[in-house]
């Protein structure tokens, strides 16, 4: 079997696992999200390092609707650069630093309807750590995303001995194996084939499409994101413009 095959066959399995096992929890994490758009209140969504990719999944993308709010924080995720001005080293080196989630958290103003979503497939990072806990404090229900086998096999890094699968309400696994890759090829004594961005962006769609349908549910109608290849389609330009609309009215509270 080649590696090609070898990547698609054992991602294949982790997305049944994740069907057969995860469907309560991402139940759960749907009901929270749906509580608090329905009540005009935000989700967020935080992951730095690669994790950052999924949030942004959730929005802004075509399908996603008013409600979901990416905390892409730019010093904490990097995209292409690995030496150099925001090159890999300083990222990695912040993500360590206890006290910096804080920081991040003091720049928004969050209601009594918000929630948050910490990914993170290790679990263990301060940076990730400190965000769960500092929504928390700030009466957010907070939703984890990790793989739970990595997690629980790991050190964790934070002064207090927790782990985001200890500070999350609502942990959904990622179903990633402990490092996250998963295919083995001799002469190399590293893996290749990383699986969480497969697996995340299942859980993420799988969310955002299941909130959407229990906002329906409640009578709340989502302010969706149309697709660009239809902006040229008069109703389609309309609903970009509500979307835009709708999304600058939800941010209301964010900054007082």
């Amino acid at each position: 079997m080649t590696a090609s095959l070898t990547y698609f066959e054992k991602t294949l399995a982790l997305l049944q696992k994740l069907k057969d096992t995860q469907l309560d929890n991402i139940e759960q994490a749907a009901q929270i999200c749906t509580n608090s758009i329905a009540n005009k209140g935000l989700v967020f969504l935080f992951g730095n390092g690669h994790s950052r990719m999924m949030c942004e999944e959730m929005t802004p993308r075509q399908g996603c609707f008013v409600g979901f709010v990416a905390m892409v924080e730019l010093a904490l995720s990097n995209h292409a650069n690995i030496v150099g001005t925001n090159g890999l080293r300083a990222p990695l080196h912040l993500e360590k630093y206890e006290g910096y989630a804080e920081e991040i958290l003091k720049g928004f103003g969050f209601g009594p309807n918000d929630a948050m979503i910490v990914i993170s497939t290790s679990g263990i990072r301060p940076v990730i750590v400190e965000m769960a806990m500092g929504a928390r404090k700030r009466g957010l229900p907070v939703i984890g995303i990790c793989s739970r086998t990595h997690c629980e096999q790991s050190v964790a890094a934070h002064s207090s001995g927790s782990k985001l699968i200890d500070v999350a309400d609502v942990l959904i696994d990622n179903c990633c194996p402990a490092g996250d890759t998963i295919v083995e090829l001799e002469g190399l004594e590293w893996r290749t084939g990383p699986t969480s961005t497969v697996t995340g962006g299942m859980i993420i769609n799988m969310l955002r499409s299941r909130t959407a349908e229990l906002l329906l549910e409640r009578g709340v109608k989502p302010i969706m994101l149309p697709s660009h290849q239809f902006v040229g389609n008069t109703s389609a330009a309309e609903q970009l413009e509500q979307f835009y609309e709708g999304y600058r009215k939800s941010l209301a509270h964010l900054y007082q």
